[in-house]
């Protein structure tokens, strides 16, 4: 039915019916007439095209055409909606890895802020503990001097007296004190 009617279509538009002859009269079926010789061949081709099934084939190649268009059409809008999910997910990856680098970041402030307070903390510890190590050496640097001094004082002191009493004692009040410091020393041992 289709191709009886693309047949009555393009016999109605034929080149025929364009030529100046008119086909309605008996001077245009005559065979020296060109025109009939043209409505002829061009029934002959139309003929051979539906005798080889050519408007099938080419309804077909258009029709395969449009599924192959079609099947594309889906498969890009596959990749495209499998493209926004690897975006989606890439730019989900991208804050993850983001927020975990300012994690990174903050934590590593904080340990280092941490650190420096560490840092103050032990150096004014070591200068606390330097100053009383310092302060404990001036301490007995100054009683050894005293020391010292009290000791040279004392050898002075005992060379001084021993001159005065040298000079001033005679033998019996040398020989008295000797007599009383051997009695002091005996009643000091029992």
């Amino acid at each position: 039915m289709k191709y009886s009617i693309a047949a009555l279509i393009t016999l109605a538009a034929s080149p025929a019916l364009a030529a100046s002859s008119n086909p309605f009269t008996g001077a245009f079926w005559h065979l020296d007439n060109t025109n009939m010789i043209v409505l002829i061949a061009f029934i002959i081709f139309v003929g051979v095209l539906i005798k080889f099934k050519v408007p099938g084939m080419l309804t077909g190649l258009l029709d395969n055409r449009a599924a192959g268009i079609k099947t594309d059409l889906d498969e890009a809008k596959a990749l495209r909606e499998e493209a926004q999910t690897l975006l989606a997910s890439y730019e989900r990856k991208q804050r993850e890895v983001q927020a975990q680098a300012d994690r990174i970041v903050e934590n590593a402030k904080e340990e280092a802020t941490r650190a420096a307070t560490q840092a103050k903390e032990d150096i004014a510890s070591s200068v606390t503990r330097r100053l009383a190590a310092a302060e404990d050496q001036i301490e007995s640097a100054k009683a050894s001097a005293i020391r010292d001094v009290r000791n040279q004082a004392v050898s002075v002191a005992v060379a001084a007296a021993q001159d005065v009493i040298a000079k001033q004692t005679t033998a019996t009040d040398a020989n008295k004190l000797i007599d009383d410091a051997i009695t002091e020393v005996g009643a000091k041992l029992h």
